[in-house]
């Protein structure tokens, strides 16, 4: 059974950072790219940014090109968004989620003061 668990999300300050952490299990993750979306309440699904499944290539949306990393642990079958510098226009609900595989249920972020 394919999961996909997202944590790390939460309520910051902005200009904050957080670290959200994805957990795959149910098939074998190190074949697979890793992709980060969020959405915002009312609009719709937007990617955020992707890495390959060698960790060697990633791509970022433009607007958190610069303040956003991705990276994977293929040993731990575990990706994570670090986040910094957030912004109030960054919360949302992160998700992880592998084409043709399955996404997660997500975990919130919230940027306020």
């Amino acid at each position: 059974q394919v999961q996909l668990v997202e944590s790390g999300g939460g309520l910051v300050q902005p200009g904050g950072s957080l670290r959200l952490s994805c957990v795959a299990s149910g098939f074998t993750f190190s074949s697979h790219a890793m992709n980060w979306y969020r959405q915002a309440l009312g609009k719709e699904r937007e990617f955020v940014a992707a890495i390959t499944s060698s960790g060697d290539n990633t791509i970022y949306a433009d607007s958190v090109t610069g303040r956003f990393t991705v990276s994977r642990d293929n040993a731990q079958n575990t990706a994570y968004l670090q986040m910094n510098d957030l912004k109030p226009e960054d919360t949302a609900m992160y998700i992880c989620g592998v084409e043709r595989i399955g996404r997660g249920q997500g975990t919130q972020v919230t940027v306020s003061s």
